[in-house]
């Protein structure tokens, strides 16, 4: 049964009850009368001297009093249909206040379930905001960060082959000559320019840097296994460079975002340039003359496409694996910590 119905069940009780309290007021008024006027007819039969005037007042007393009791029997029946009513009135109004308690209860769960969803779509709409000006302030840093760059970066290009170093030579010229061709078929041809410089001895870092203010230095040729970098002396035999001293040398200078080291044993070398520079590329073991050269020669063909460092050296090493070359777990890229893989672009898109 419905709340409704409960509440016209117990509307109809009510009513039923009211209007047999009206009766009952009715009867014991009607009683009451009759009970007076039993009690005048006899009070005069008392009084009287004539035998039929007390007879008749006798009678009117008798059926006055039978009238009476008539009106008291009818009083007794309306309150036993009252005290009945009532006992249903109890128990309909306690139905009624349960379907209430129910409705109530239902209601509530309703209006709090419409409350978390407004909550949660005002949580949901706040985090999409959120996300959204997250995003814009991204975008707005990226923009700013790509308008930042050059229009033009130098990758120098340091190439030593000392006699003395090897019992065969590097084709160091081979894999110059596939990285300028790598760029020159690239997107931003004109935004990454390569300066080499050959017969590198340890007094000419220090000139080039300064000559070329490079984003990228690239060193090829041979590392040795106790974290050096051999160059050449003036004899032209080989000279050994620590990695304390070589790495100490890109703490002074800003513009140098990455040191790519295309030389054995160089991985330790990458690791500690990190400190003063966004990313390195070292070779954790010895490389084949020409893993190196497709590794590099796709690694700035990347580069010029406007790929970031990380992407780049991705494709550097799936090329080895198109080539088929077992060598693509040699390299390892380094990159300073905290830096995210948006802030190594290096070179800017077009408009």
């Amino acid at each position: 049964m419905s709340v409704d119905m409960y509440r016209r069940q117990v509307t109809q009780i009510r009513d039923g009850i009211a209007k047999a309290m009206d009766q009952k007021a009715k009867e014991v008024q009607k009683a009451a009368d009759a009970g007076k006027k039993s009690l005048a007819a006899r009070s005069a039969a008392s009084k009287t001297s004539t035998t039929s005037t007390l007879q008749n007042k006798l009678r009117e007393a008798s059926r006055y009093a039978e009238e009476q009791a008539k009106h008291e029997r009818e009083v007794a029946k309306l309150e036993k249909k009252i005290a009945d009513e009532q006992k249903k009135l109890g128990t309909a109004q306690g139905r009624l206040d349960s379907e209430d308690a129910k409705a109530l209860k239902k209601r509530n769960e309703e209006q709090k379930r419409q409350q978390d969803a407004q909550q949660m779509q005002l949580r949901t709409m706040k985090s999409s905001l959120t996300q959204h000006e997250i995003l814009h302030r991204e975008t707005i840093a990226r923009v700013d960060r790509l308008s930042a760059l050059p229009e033009q970066i130098v990758v120098a290009f340091f190439a030593t082959d000392p006699a003395t170093a090897s019992d065969r030579r590097l084709l160091l010229d081979e894999e110059v000559r596939e990285i300028q061709q790598k760029i020159r078929l690239s997107d931003h041809r004109d935004a990454v320019k390569l300066e080499s410089r050959w017969a590198l001895r340890s007094g000419d870092i220090l000139q080039y840097m300064n000559e070329l203010g490079p984003t990228v230095v690239h060193f090829s040729g041979h590392g040795t296994n106790q974290d050096e970098l051999v160059l050449q002396d003036r004899n032209g035999d080989a000279a050994f460079v620590s990695l304390a001293s070589l790495v100490g040398t890109f703490e002074l200078f800003d513009s140098v975002r990455l040191v790519f080291f295309n030389t054995c044993h160089s991985y330790n070398q990458a690791a500690a340039c990190t400190q003063y520079v966004d990313a390195a590329i070292g070779m954790n073991q010895e490389i084949g003359d020409t893993a190196a050269r497709v590794f590099a020669s796709q690694f700035y063909s990347a580069i010029g496409f406007g790929k970031s460092i990380p992407n780049a050296f991705k494709q550097a090493k799936n090329a080895l694996m198109l080539e088929g070359i077992p060598e693509e777990s040699t390299p390892e890229l380094h990159l300073r910590s905290g830096i995210e893989e948006s802030d190594l672009i290096l070179v800017k898109p077009k408009d």
